[in-house]
């Protein structure tokens, strides 16, 4: 009898457990097929830049890595979930555009290339400087709202003190419930 008690319990713990692991293998899934879905588009687009020469092959090849990179990183971010992923997905992003905006900039010559050189460069820079200010944004908002949180749980446990028995065990943990402590 012991042993059929263990098994129904193993089993429900298992049942239990399956639909976040379920939701992690999906979302691992959906990573992979992007990757997989990059790989093969780039492969693709590369196998179009083999007809061109020069520079208009270099611009190519430089568009269809950024293009791979853009999928990549952003299927890795949402994969991950994290503001520091997101971040690092468009500094990848950012570096691979400065790929494409220097391979064009190869074509000109003499102060033009210089100052679309100098162009790519800003604009790489500009977009890391956002993704950088847009995660200390946000990791500034949330922990201004963890501390708004943890401020208010301080002022309705102190409302709490006031009573006692029952009604005071119930205010705290309705305190803890709707500010998550």
């Amino acid at each position: 009898m012991k042993f059929a008690i263990t098994l129904l319990l193993i089993g429900g713990s298992i049942a239990l457990s399956s639909p976040a692991f379920a939701a992690k293998t999906e979302a691992q899934t959906t990573y992979e097929a992007a990757k997989d879905s990059a790989a093969a588009d780039y492969k693709i687009a590369n196998a179009r830049c083999d007809g061109l020469a020069g520079n208009p092959k270099d611009i190519c090849v430089a568009e269809a890595k950024a293009a791979r990179t853009q999928v990549e990183a952003n299927a890795k971010a949402q994969y991950k979930g994290t503001v520091s992923e997101r971040a690092s997905a468009r500094k990848d992003i950012a570096n691979a555009n400065y790929g494409v905006d220097k391979a064009k900039c190869e074509n000109q010559g003499g102060n033009q290339k210089d100052v679309c050189l100098k162009q790519a460069k800003a604009t790489m820079t500009a977009a890391k400087a956002d993704a950088t200010a847009d995660k200390k944004v946000i990791d500034a908002r949330t922990d201004a709202h963890d501390d708004k949180q943890t401020a208010n749980y301080k002022v309705a446990l102190e409302k709490c003190d006031a009573l006692s028995g029952a009604s005071k065990n119930t205010c705290i943990d309705a305190a803890k419930t709707k500010y998550g402590q």
